[in-house]
């Protein structure tokens, strides 16, 4: 649904257009948000449950000015698998859930924590200490160093790799990878915006056809019910690990705002501060509930852009139906867990792409200048510590836990910014230059 004219953030709609313009933000954001607690053992009943209430407070932090949806952090993907131990351990009773949810409620207050030093001193210090020779290399670790679960899901979702591929399985796989890319391409309009979303209903679809999809737990689930909360556990450890992740998102969020800036004609980079705490809060949140970090979504902006609805309103009413269906109809939450693994195979391999990619084009775009030493080093280190470690499934020990490729890439990152010679600074990450691949590619 699309208007003949802007609808601005303060604007109210009659509530029967509100309410399908709502639900398209809703569709947005629900294959990525529902992805991060499949792959790290959570419950994405609830992970859908806090997006909805973090979206909520964040409105309420930021005076219901600013349009966004709040959805599941992809960055945090690795050190919550290196803590919590992924889904296999967490359904067995191996893993250590409880503690990656402390390490998020400190990553929320780290989000906190920065936002009242940009209160008190701005953003500058932010940009010297993550420039994007740094930030565009981490994203691309972020991307790639989940390349070897994605390309798992979809060739061996239901064996050991030992014992060959399982055509099925990719059979499903690549047919839920060209539909998404289908509607990316040459589709127009709103089902251009979710080409995540109608990747995983095909692949649903067809997966049930071949009767790999097992409903039984759906059927056997309530309408209305519960969530199953998980309270969180503070150790040290994972903490460590899970909590610096924070700062990385923290240049996405930034990176967000600027793009909603220039979508909306309307200037809430002097908000940042009250931005980056509601992100902050929400995290914290969610972790002491048992759900998944939280980060401004590119989709949702993505449906302003081609909308041309700005208005909060339809945030508080995407809010409040994720957080309904996700916590309180349990038979949602069984019929996200019988996705086949083939299916969000397929639909990873599209979306960690496109993160390593807009990573890419985040260094492309800043204009950093390879050809002095300081810049070359800097991404070099990053990109193959983060992506060796990664898909080779290394990790240095740390007390219970380990240090996934990517935590300690940014950490070997920062630390060489700081002492390396400053020949190229490179754009600042608040500058048009540095973000504008978030903004094209939100504006697709």
């Amino acid at each position: 649904m699309a208007f003949d004219r802007v609808i601005q953030t303060d604007e109210k709609l009659p509530i029967l257009q509100a309410i399908p313009l709502s639900l398209q933000h809703l569709m947005a954001m629900f294959g990525a948000t529902v992805l991060v607690p499949i792959l790290t053992g959570m419950d994405p009943g609830v992970g859908l449950m806090t997006s909805g209430l973090g979206t909520l407070l964040y409105l309420v932090c930021v005076r219901n000015k600013i349009p966004s949806y709040l959805g599941s952090s992809f960055a945090f993907i690795a050190p919550l698998i290196a803590v919590g131990g992924g889904g296999a351990a967490i359904a067995a009773g191996k893993g250590h859930l409880p503690e990656a949810l402390g390490g998020l409620v400190a990553a929320g207050v780290v989000y906190m924590v920065v936002a009242g030093v940009v209160k008190l001193f701005g953003s500058g210090w932010l940009n010297k200490l993550l420039p994007p020779a740094l930030v565009g290399a981490v994203v691309i670790v972020i991307g790639l160093g989940l390349s070897s679960t994605a390309v798992k899901m979809s060739m061996f979702p239901f064996a050991d790799p030992a014992n060959g591929i399982n055509l099925t399985g990719l059979g499903v796989a690549a047919i839920t990878l060209l539909s998404a890319v289908a509607f990316s391409s040459y589709f127009k309009g709103f089902l251009k915006t979710i080409p995540v979303l109608m990747g995983i209903i095909i692949g649903y679809a067809v997966s049930a056809a071949l009767g790999l999809v097992n409903f039984d737990a759906v059927v056997k689930a309530d309408w209305i019910g519960l969530p199953h909360i998980t309270t969180p556990v503070f150790d040290l450890g994972a903490i460590l690990i899970i909590a610096p992740v924070a700062v990385v998102v923290i240049v996405e969020h930034i990176g967000h705002l600027l793009v909603i800036n220039e979508i909306t004609g309307k200037d809430f980079t002097p908000m940042l501060p009250e931005s980056l705490f509601g992100d902050g809060l929400a995290t914290a949140i969610s972790g002491a509930l048992g759900g998944t970090p939280s980060t401004t979504y590119a989709e949702n902006i993505g449906v302003m852009a081609v909308t041309k609805v700005y208005a909060t309103q339809l945030f508080w009413y995407a809010g409040a139906f994720a957080f309904i269906i996700g916590g309180f109809i349990p038979k949602f939450g069984e019929a996200i867990r019988s996705i086949p693994t083939p299916v969000m195979g397929g639909i990873s391999l599209l979306l960690f792409g496109l993160i390593a990619s807009s990573g890419l084009r985040l260094l492309v775009k800043s204009g950093i200048d390879y050809s002095h030493s300081r810049n070359l080093i800097l991404s070099s280190v990053v990109l193959v510590i983060g992506i060796g470690m990664e898909t080779g499934g290394f990790s240095i020990p740390l007390g219970n836990y380990s240090i996934p490729g990517m935590a300690l890439a940014t950490f070997i990152g920062i630390f060489l910014n700081l002492v390396l010679p400053k020949e190229s600074k490179g754009a600042a990450i608040d500058s048009p230059d540095f973000t504008g691949a978030l903004q094209d590619e939100a504006s697709k």
